[in-house]
């Protein structure tokens, strides 16, 4: 299982359940979501078993916007 975290940045962090938040994003609020997540995309779970951690921005970014037409 993993726990699921966003700041008022936008962030989201994806750590294994019961980690602490690492020491690099300790100084941000970070607010636990409420649900709980058993399962999270290869990329995540293969940048948690290698890091500890998953971080990336919330934003909408040009690259990740899908055209619908």
């Amino acid at each position: 299982m993993y726990d699921v975290y966003r700041n008022d940045r936008r962030f989201l962090l994806v750590l294994s359940s019961g980690s602490p938040v690492p020491v690099l994003y300790s100084a941000h609020k970070w607010r636990k979501s409420r649900k709980r997540v058993l399962k999270v995309s290869d990329e995540i779970k293969s940048a948690v078993q290698a890091q500890g951690y998953y971080v990336r921005s919330l934003r909408i970014t040009k690259e990740r916007m899908i055209d619908v037409e």
